[in-house]
C-alpha cells in the first residue's frame, strides 16, 4: 500500500532529519540525558530506559500510516540530539501535524530547531502538497508554545481535558496551524531567521 508520506532524510546546514529506525534507542536514551529532559512533567520525551518503548510506538504509527519519525543528527558532530515526526497524518485531507519535537538541552534554542521546521515545512507544503501543517503542545509548556509562534504559525484554539497523562492529570492541548496559503510568507521568515547566527 502507497503512503502519501514515504521515508526520506532531509539535510541542512547544521542538521539532518533521517527516518528512525530501531537501531536508533541508545542514540535516543543518550540524547535525552542531555538535561534530563523525561523531567519535564508536560513533556512526552524518553529517559534512558523507556527509549526502547518509545521508538517501538513510533515505528508502530509508521506501520499504521499514521506518523513518519525522525531522529535528529546533528551534521558537525554526527551525535544524534532528538527526535521529531509528522503525525495526526490525514492522507485523505492532505494534513499532517509536526509534532513529538525534542532536542538535547545543550541544542536548544539554537538555529538547528528553525532549520528543522523549515526543511519539515517545505517538504510538507511544496512535496506533499499539504493544506495545513498542525503544531500541538501542552497549554503549560509556554516555552513551546513561543516557538511555534515564533514559526509564522496561528493558534487556532485549546483542546480542553485532550489527553490523560501519565500522573493521572488532563492535558489542555493548543493546536496551531500554519495554512498552504501562508506558506510562502512564513517561509520567507524563517529563511531569514536561518541566517541569523
Amino acid at each position: 500500500m502507497s503512503r502519501w508520506i514515504e521515508p526520506i532524510s532531509l539535510k541542512g546546514e547544521y542538521a539532518t532529519l533521517e527516518p528512525l529506525l530501531i537501531e536508533h534507542i541508545d542514540d535516543l536514551g543518550e540524547a535525552s540525558k542531555d538535561g534530563e529532559l523525561w523531567k519535564l512533567w508536560y513533556t512526552g520525551v524518553p529517559s534512558p530506559e523507556t527509549a526502547e518503548a518509545y521508538v517501538k510506538g513510533a515505528l508502530d504509527m509508521f506501520e499504521k500510516h499514521t506518523a513518519m519519525p525522525f531522529v535528529i543528527r546533528e551534521n558537525k558532530g554526527g551525535k544524534i540530539i532528538g527526535s521529531t515526526r509528522f503525525c495526526n497524518i490525514d492522507e485523505q485531507n492532505h494534513r499532517v501535524e509536526i509534532g513529538y519535537t525534542w532536542y538535547a538541552q545543550s541544542h536548544q534554542r539554537s538555529p538547528i530547531n528553525t532549520e528543522c521546521k523549515l526543511m519539515l515545512l517545505t517538504h510538507a507544503f511544496e512535496q506533499l502538497e499539504a493544506i495545513a501543517v498542525e503544531f500541538r503542545t501542552h497549554w503549560h509548556n509556554q516555552a513551546s508554545r513561543r516557538a511555534i509562534e515564533r514559526l509564522g504559525a496561528k493558534q487556532d484554539g485549546v483542546l480542553r481535558n485532550h489527553q490523560k497523562m501519565v500522573d493521572g492529570s488532563y492535558r489542555d492541548t493548543v493546536v496551531f496551524s500554519i495554512i498552504n496559503h501562508e506558506w510562502s510568507s512564513v517561509k520567507n521568515g524563517l529563511e531569514f531567521k536561518s541566517q541569523e547566527k
